[in-house]
């Protein structure tokens, strides 16, 4: 069954945070999305802000390993972290 993915978007602090978590370099991440490095890279270090579907193929691939965004909210700032099983 295909993981559902949130409408929210992704930071680009959020998306090394889950490279992070799931040891995954740059090249490793935009393999499994589908995406260039160098669409990975300019999103991450803010360059440019990447198409809606290039975000898109990222939260997909984030899921599909279990790792979702996490929205600020309140109080608390955004973050990342393994989805509950």
């Amino acid at each position: 069954m295909p993981h559902e993915v949130s409408s929210r978007m992704l930071s680009p602090a959020q998306c090394r945070a889950a490279r992070g978590l799931l040891d995954w370099s740059q090249e490793q991440l935009a393999q499994a999305s589908g995406l260039s490095r160098s669409t990975v890279r300019d999103f991450e270090s803010g360059r440019h802000e990447p198409h809606r579907g290039s975000v898109t193929l990222i939260l997909q691939t984030l899921a599909e390993q279990g790792v979702e965004p996490v929205p600020a909210d309140g109080g608390a700032g955004e973050g990342i972290r393994f989805r509950a099983s």
